[in-house]
């Protein structure tokens, strides 16, 4: 039985770096520290007052956590190393929720980063048993197998199959990656700030039917951070809670006997969506028909076209109705992906939960001007892994006061909503442990940060 918490827990700061394509220019290292420096400033605390450490990436050695982290200072916290597929940035914040709601810290960081490798996604390990090999076999069987990326074929099986039930037609599909595409234009962060007709998008190579290339998300290097943090440290600290966001619900949900149902909709987790949003909104006490603005998880047009429907943010089959009428956009319903999303600002695996976090707590701080979703209250976030895993959380403003009305940022000495730049050398020390900080594990780290920014 779950015990219920002890403490509300809220996002205090919140770091990004500019998301890009991975040349092997920038390491981990690099994204880790130049995202947690941003988020340790935006929370206006000093690495001593973490509690404890939370590493969010897929592709790199273990400790690569601790690696990054120790720049910050060594303070011998403990430091977690999290890998959970492309949900694996929201299992961070999943963790430091729990471990702040139940009272075990006051203080957590969650850093995201990801190096990648061009190209679509491969399995490094060829001599053990792939953990998603069943979901590709019921692929195999029900709809077949091309040369097509795999992770095309999945999400695209089920676009069609959202076809075939429910009348979607492919443009459909594209009218997605459109408004995503003109939303990233004014995401500083975003890897591409492109924006594409309707008939750009539908004549782009085709990957798999119905998706296009510009339906479906790059690889990219990139690194995001947040701080959560307790009542009581809120409670220490009264001038920060205008910046500070509740997170009011949220669920970690893992894959049903349904997966294997014979269903390609099925079979990319929309049953584990459903049961984490169902979860997440009954703790937050809200309907998702009131959801304003929400970050969902478009690796792909089909997954995105799928995900309205399971989050509830339409009637069950209608969401590509709600994609005709201009829903998911502004002077819609709901504003779906102001940031972006993963189809235009890019995925990094690690990182990406964190920054569809960043991309929420500015929106209801009401930094996120040039972008705003004026009146928001409250915000909703999907983040998906096969494997699997779904996080979907519910944020709200922690004074309850309009995202219309509210003090611009001054800690970072520019709105980093806005503006992807960099920080001072009197910044950094201001953040970094003062107790026990090393020149040795920082090396020669921060002159990289500074050249590149």
């Amino acid at each position: 039985m779950v015990k219920k918490p002890v403490s509300k827990a809220y996002v205090l700061g919140v770091g990004l770096t500019k998301f890009i394509k991975p040349r092997g220019k920038v390491d981990y290292t690099e994204l880790g520290f130049e995202a947690g420096i941003k988020a340790l400033l935006d929370a206006q605390i000093n690495y001593d007052d973490v509690d404890q450490g939370i590493a969010c990436y897929c592709f790199g050695d273990s400790t690569c956590g601790q690696r990054t982290f120790y720049q910050f200072g060594m303070t011998q916290i403990p430091i977690y190393n999290v890998n959970n597929n492309c949900s694996t940035g929201s299992t961070g914040l999943h963790m430091a929720r729990q471990a702040v709601a139940y009272g075990a810290v006051d203080c957590v960081m969650v850093v995201g980063f990801e190096k990648m490798f061009p190209g679509s996604l491969q399995s490094f390990y060829k001599d053990r048993t792939n953990p998603t090999g069943t979901t590709v076999e019921m692929m195999k069987e029900t709809r077949g197998f091309t040369n097509a990326p795999g992770t095309a074929q999945m999400f695209g099986n089920a676009g069609r199959e959202y076809m075939e039930k429910y009348g979607a037609t492919t443009e459909d599909f594209a009218e997605i990656a459109r408004v995503n595409h003109a939303h990233s234009a004014k995401n500083p962060y975003s890897q591409f700030q492109d924006v594409y007709t309707l008939e750009q998008i539908l004549e782009s190579p085709m990957l798999h039917d119905p998706l296009t290339k510009l339906q479906c998300c790059p690889t990219s290097d990139g690194g995001a951070a947040a701080i959560v943090v307790s009542e009581a440290f809120l409670a220490a600290r009264p001038h920060l809670q205008s910046q500070a966001i509740l997170i009011a619900g949220q669920c970690l949900a893992t894959d049903a006997t349904s997966l294997f149902n014979r269903s390609s909709i099925s079979l990319m987790g929309f049953d584990m969506t459903k049961y984490a949003a169902r979860k997440a909104l009954e703790e937050a006490q809200v309907s998702a028909k009131d959801v304003q603005v929400c970050e969902l998880h478009d690796c792909f047009s089909a997954n995105e076209m799928i995900t309205l429907d399971a989050l509830g943010l339409c009637e069950p089959g209608k969401a590509h109705e709600m994609v005709r009428k201009g829903d998911i956009t502004y002077g819609g319903q709901c504003v779906v992906n102001p940031s972006g999303g993963l189809i235009s600002k890019g995925h990094p695996l690690g990182a990406t939960g964190i920054a569809q976090c960043a991309e929420l707590v500015w929106q209801l701080r009401g930094w996120a001007d040039n972008r705003l979703v004026k009146g928001a209250n409250m915000a909703l976030q999907h983040n998906l892994g096969l494997g699997g895993a779904a996080v979907v959380t519910v944020y709200k403003r922690a004074d309850g006061r309009s995202n219309e009305d509210v003090a611009m940022p001054t800690n970072l000495g520019y709105n980093s909503a806005v503006e992807a730049r960099g920080f001072t050398i009197e910044q950094v020390d201001k953040v970094r442990s003062k107790t026990a900080r090393s020149a040795w594990a920082l090396g020669d780290t921060e002159k990289k940060v500074a050249a590149r920014l």
